[in-house]
């Protein structure tokens, strides 16, 4: 299964290993699965000598990973190829006490501190680029604390329990037993869900105050940018963000990066983390800034884990989200039917009905993908022509069934308190309301700037943006915005870019001036 070239890699990245780990695999003689599962995972210990298998006769199929005999908490039920392969690797490494997605000592702190026992369980898809993130965070999380135990589910496999546990969307995290999760997330996220459902022993936790000459918060294409260049200035700066990429990580191709022909947003985000690195820059990942104070020149801000960060300067770079639609039923049916992502949950809709919620190009190419899936794709714009480029447009109204309306409100998302079974919209210009029964509604309507707690500190605009000059400065002295979070026009990677260069130099000139 596995080529000569992969072997070689994996004896590379498990010739550091310095504990004893066995697949300890239960699967039914019978099952379809049960001769991939097996030569995968020979495979893969046959890369090292510290790696084994053990086979024995079960009612399904799944392993265990155990780490010197012993239960490490993390299980498999599926078997993790395509893009979960990376999960079975790092759930190794991640033993050995290795891995890049092992986060810094704050965060490994407090997921130590979590009260347990924590039965964690994600239901994904193969297919799914955001799935292997969220098992990898959880996984990591197993490792960490010896009271954790975490399981991946490929969906696909086990179909009956998917329908029984009403899983309508992946990756979907349940927490024994209580749906707490679904759909992209990052380990800072994961972790506040985790703390919020089962508490924190507070008291294991050290109180940490940094200094810095510069804060970052954001990690996507402006805040990467602005480290590097206040780091290239020779001043000491930290990156605050929910994970290096942003926003980015959820772009399939890009095709407009300037010199780029070609690239992923889970390739740029791996490089705007590598070049990062190559200064020495605190990159602190998988938190958020709850909090901002101004004491003088001193900027204060508190992070979601506990920390107190201390700086003259700030550059926000914090991007942007998908918008919702913030009616009735929507917030209730995340993941039992409302859903963000295509790509990710549109075979959950296969032979049935969705509506496509945004008629700009996201909207519209949504709607053209899932036409090929779908029984039946309508298309709802709320403004009276669709915004997409002509193009996208042609091709949809192409597709026989593909249905548009257009000045069509969103009034209610409704449901069987189970699942969505139809939504609810307004004709603009009739006034006419009525509702329109299906299996699902996918939202493309946008992004909302993520200004959080700025906003009660800088100037914003109606849509939240934080109101910037020609130089990136806010109404704040020694407070910077940059990219999609800010005024700037344009909501693209390479300009985001360019406004984080110009606000670290920006930042960099006011300090020069004893402005700062």
């Amino acid at each position: 299964m596995l080529d000569s070239s992969m072997r070689n890699q994996l004896s590379g990245i498990f010739s550091g290993l310095t504990n004893e780990y066995i697949f300890d695999i239960q699967v039914s003689p019978e099952h379809e699965s049960r001769k991939e599962l097996l030569e995968l995972l020979n495979d893969v210990a046959s890369c090292s000598d510290k790696v084994t298998v053990q086979v024995a006769d079960g009612e399904g199929l799944e392993f265990s990973l155990l780490k010197n005999g012993e239960k490490t908490g993390i299980k498999f039920r599926g078997v993790p190829n395509g893009h979960e392969f990376t999960s079975l690797l790092l759930a190794i490494l991640n033993s050995d006490g290795k891995g890049k997605n092992i986060p810094d000592e704050s965060i490994c702190n407090r997921v130590k501190a979590l009260n347990g026992p924590v039965k964690l369980t994600t239901y994904v898809s193969l297919t799914c680029t955001n799935c292997p993130d969220v098992v990898q965070a959880l996984n990591a999380m197993a490792t960490l604390n010896p009271e954790i135990s975490h399981e991946m589910v490929d969906g696909a496999i086990n179909q009956e329990e998917v329908a029984a546990m009403k899983v309508q969307g992946v990756p979907s995290v349940f927490a024994d037993g209580k749906l707490i999760h679904v759909g992209r997330g990052d380990f800072g996220e994961l972790l506040g869900k985790l703390e919020a459902q089962y508490g924190v022993k507070e008291e294991d936790l050290p109180v940490v105050e940094k200094n810095y000459d510069v804060i970052i918060v954001g990690g996507g294409p402006a805040g990467s940018a602005a480290a590097i260049y206040t780091a290239r200035k020779g001043l000491a700066v930290a990156v605050v963000a929910d994970r290096i990429g942003g926003q980015v990580k959820e772009t399939v191709g890009i095709e407009n990066m300037i010199s780029v022909s070609q690239t992923t947003g889970q390739q740029l985000a791996l490089d705007l983390m590598s070049h990062m690195k190559d200064y020495p820059i605190d990159i602190l990942e998988h938190r958020r800034i709850e909090k901002v104070e101004v004491e003088g020149r001193e900027k204060l801000l508190t992070t979601s884990t506990g920390e107190k960060l201390i700086a003259p300067a700030v550059i926000v770079a914090t991007g942007a989200s998908w918008r919702r639609l913030n009616v009735p039923g929507e917030s209730e049916y995340i993941g039992r039917g409302v859903a963000f992502c295509p790509h990710c949950d549109g075979p959950f809709y296969k032979g049935k009905h969705v509506a496509v919620v945004g008629g700009g190009n996201s909207g519209v190419e949504a709607a053209i993908d899932l036409a090929g899936i779908c029984s039946k794709v309508t298309l709802l714009e709320f403004a009276d022509e669709l915004k997409a480029d002509q193009v996208l447009q042609d091709k949809a109204r192409s597709l026989p069934n593909v249905e548009i309306f257009m000045h069509s409100q969103t009034m209610e998302v409704l449901g069987n308190g189970e699942k969505v079974t139809g939504i609810r919209i307004k004709d603009r210009k009739t006034e006419d309301v009525r509702n329109i029964e299906l299996d699902g509604i996918f939202v493309q309507i946008g992004l909302a700037a993520n200004s959080g707690p700025f906003r009660e500190v800088v100037d914003t605009n109606r849509q939240g943006e934080i109101v910037i000059d020609s130089h990136c400065r806010t109404s704040v002295p020694g407070i910077y915005a940059a990219g999609d979070v800010s005024t700037v026009p344009y909501k693209q990677i390479i300009i985001s870019m360019g406004e984080g260069a110009k606000a670290a130099l920006t930042a960099f000139e006011d300090r020069m001036r004893g402005m700062l």
